[in-house]
């Protein structure tokens, strides 16, 4: 893609609105929280003060709204201590000019580095900078400073807490965790993930049963009382209430018609599906009272087929998710990673860093007096990759010309004063809150206006609102933007890289379930779902380059659009096939399938070394796969026999889905010879 198109391209994706469901009550408990800490610092401590507060709980509430599994409120506190650390620590060096730049490029390289914890940890960290830029500048003294820190950090508006937060936690504990915490590691996420792949197999007609007929009939029972048993436990989860189970779902859990009528890899199937239904209302009950214990005991015993896995107490104890403290050094190991050459958040943290400071020495050499607009406008634009840089840096200039526009206008037609100012700056937050998701140029106008109100509030001077910030917005702007161009991070050139690790992964995963099948007495599920866990990391990393890199004025370097596209579609058909194994695993005392041994050491071997290919700019060749094949149907032939049917079709299905790959990297409609470059 040109420069010129790759533009034309971002330019749009800023300044595109969309239509969103609203959620006005949402908004309206922020904009009620931030009129109450602004009510306050005015009656007690004046407009000055009211103002740094404002802009402190402004922040903290932005933050809530943010996708994480933490609870609001932690975000909020998080948001608000680290705001008024870097506030008051910036009113020590304000007047300091050399010593406010060290303090400025250090915390903006801390905030660049912050995006390796995650996009809402480096939202708040650069959104902490960009006011910090702004509250200096209001205070006069060291005590006022410390004032207007405390005021900051106090307020936090009532935001309710998020429930299930420790979905996350069960998919990110370390190797330690994972041998001490089996009851996190078999929580509801666990149970989730198992349960899918086994309603999957049961109602895909090529897994067994047939589309129509009393076999089908059966399992639309049996799926339908699954489904029932699931909402009374997401019923019950939500209301903290006994699970309260429909008795026509579990007669049809508990019929003797399910033995007579399937048999095979279904039966395994709904076999499986009552054990692990039995797990979902356990986890759903929780703790409680001795005659909820009772109920919960009653209702795992009906559902506990005789079956594979021994009955648990239906009252473990949950383990709390890890708190702020102790993700401290997780969060700093994360940022020390980052730390090597080639690391793309490490060229982020520099980029912003220089252009804070570069920013900052322009706004105050220009006759404006508000030299802050400047690199404000340029860290709160910049991100790690290139197509929102761009984007968010045409949609703050834009959004900043229409907020700071109407908020002068309206100053200058109503002259309104610190009360009416405050109303004002609590009217454009709730805008804020409420549209923030139909497009960040809506957003900038919001924000842009509520800054202006709020200075005003606090004293600023009006008649330099408009022609200054709209100046110094365009610079900041055109900083972060010729930063990404002098000193890039493309992720095109890292494509095959990414696609090389997915493929390894799902290799993996495809690799140790098949494993399974033929030492069903070793059977290791935490294997498995380590190998899983690996794959869905994997592949998520490769969605999030391909979308970085969808805009990027690259040429391509070893993958076209329609080959990624391709590959993508053949590894999620691979992941797709392996999970159906998942479903089917054999019970311990089953008996072992000796082929499939030699086909687990033949997927990891060969999808190690194609991954090695593909970062190599090679179309990979599967002819160990297909010699294991050969061989097993051989066996298979000479013995007049099938051992099973499932795993080795399964077998087939993965063979394919790997020549898939190989075509669809090479680009052409047919096979390729091994060792040809990819197009």
């Amino acid at each position: 893609m040109s420069w010129l198109r790759a533009l034309k391209e971002t330019a749009r994706s800023g300044l595109t609105i969309e239509r969103r469901r609203l959620e006005p009550l949402i908004a309206i408990r922020g904009a009620a929280g931030l009129a109450l800490v602004i009510g306050i610092s005015l009656v007690f401590f004046g407009p000055v003060v009211a103002a740094s507060s404002a802009f402190g709980a402004f922040q903290a509430a932005i933050a809530t709204f943010q996708r994480s599994w933490r609870p609001r409120p932690v975000l909020a506190l998080v948001s608000g201590a680290s705001l008024a650390v870097s506030t008051f620590l910036g009113y020590l060096t304000g007047a300091h000019l050399p010593l406010f730049l060290a303090l400025l490029v250090l915390w903006t390289f801390l905030a660049g580095l912050a995006w390796a914890a995650g996009p809402t940890g480096g939202l708040i960290a650069s959104s902490n900078v960009a006011i910090m830029l702004v509250t200096v500048t209001l205070p006069t003294s060291v005590a006022n400073s410390a004032v207007h820190a405390a005021v900051i950090l106090f307020p936090l508006a009532p935001f309710d807490p998020v429930p299930l937060m420790t979905a996350r936690s069960a998919a990110a504990v370390t190797p330690w965790q994972a041998r001490r915490r089996p009851p996190e590691l078999r929580g509801s996420r666990g149970v989730a993930e198992r349960i899918r792949p086994v309603l999957a197999s049961l109602a895909d007609p090529a897994m067994g049963v047939p589309p129509e007929g009393p076999e089908r009939d059966r399992v639309r029972e049996l799926l339908a009382a699954a489904g029932s048993v699931l909402d009374s436990a997401a019923r019950a989860i939500r209301h903290g209430d006994p699970v309260k189970l429909s008795p026509s779902a579990v007669a049809a859990l508990k019929t003797p018609d399910t033995g007579s009528l399937l048999e095979g890899p279904p039966r395994r199937a709904a076999d499986r599906l009552d054990t692990l239904l039995s797990d979902v209302i356990e986890t759903a009950e929780g703790e409680g009272t001795k005659e909820d214990q009772a109920r919960a005991e009653q209702a795992v015993e009906a559902l506990r087929a005789a079956g594979e896995e021994a009955p648990v107490s239906p009252h473990r104890p949950h383990r709390r998710r890890p708190t702020l403290l102790s993700l401290v050094p997780v969060v700093g190991r994360a940022m020390r990673a980052e730390l090597r050459p080639g690391s793309p958040i490490l060229r982020h943290a520099v980029r912003v860093a220089v252009v804070a400071a570069v920013g900052y020495l322009i706004g105050t050499a220009l006759p404006f007096g508000h030299g802050y607009w400047a690199p404000m406008a340029a860290v709160m634009a910049m991100r790690p990759e290139f197509s929102q840089t761009y984007g968010r840096a045409v949609a703050r200039f834009g959004g900043t010309i229409v907020g700071v526009s109407l908020a002068t206008a309206i100053v200058r037609t109503a002259h309104p004063g610190v009360t009416f100012s405050a109303v004002l700056a609590v009217c454009c937050a709730l805008l804020m809150y409420l549209l923030m998701r139909t497009g960040y140029v809506v957003g900038q106008v919001c924000v842009s206006a509520y800054v202006v109100f709020l200075l005003g509030m606090g004293g600023d001077n009006w008649s330099q609102t408009v022609h200054e910030r709209v100046i110094l917005t365009l610079v900041g702007g055109l900083l972060a933007m010729i930063s990404y161009a002098v000193y890039p991070a493309w992720e095109t050139p890292r494509l095959p890289g990414r696609l090389g690790d997915w493929l390894k992964a799902g290799g993996k995963y495809a690799a140790t379930v098949v494993g399974q099948y033929a030492v069903p007495a070793e059977r290791g599920p935490d294997e498995v779902r380590s190998a899983l866990l690996d794959t869905r990391e994997a592949r998520i990393a490769w969605q999030e380059a391909v979308a970085a890199a969808q805009h990027e004025p690259v040429r391509s370097r070893g993958l076209s659009r329609a080959a990624a596209d391709d590959t993508e579609h053949a590894l999620a058909e691979f992941g797709r096939v392996a999970m159906l194994l998942e479903a089917h695993l054999p019970c311990g005392a089953a008996t072992p399938v000796p082929e499939a041994g030699p086909l687990a050491e033949a997927l990891r071997r060969s999808t190690e070394r194609a991954a090695k290919e593909v970062r190599e700019r090679r179309v990979p060749d599967w002819p160990e796969v297909r010699e294991v094949l050969a061989r097993w149907d051989a066996r298979q032939e000479a013995a007049e026999g099938d051992t099973d049917p499932v795993v080795r079709s399964g077998a087939g299905l993965l063979l394919d889905a790997l020549e898939e790959f190989s075509r669809g990297l090479d680009g052409a409609p047919g096979g390729n010879p091994p060792g040809k470059k990819a197009g």
